[in-house]
């Protein structure tokens, strides 16, 4: 099963679904895309598209460091 952002419904990246849980709930079971993200924290989708790097390259293992950061085509 695919999962999808709680607001916009778009299919949700693993990325996605670890800045979520960094951002908002480590247990969080529904999710929110970088763009939704990006509004409910008023920053822009580049800001966290660098912080989700900052916490890869920090080994947060929430992420998947050893696979090519997804959603990097999202603006």
């Amino acid at each position: 099963m695919t999962e999808c952002c709680m607001t916009c419904g778009r299919p949700v990246s693993r990325d996605e679904m670890a800045m979520t849980r960094k951002l908002i709930n480590r247990g969080a079971a529904q999710f929110l895309c970088i763009p939704c993200l990006a509004r409910r924290f008023d920053a822009s989708v580049q800001e966290l598209m660098d912080r989700m790097q900052d916490f890869k390259d920090m080994g947060c293992t929430l992420f998947d460091c050893n696979r090519a950061s997804e959603g990097s085509e999202e603006g």
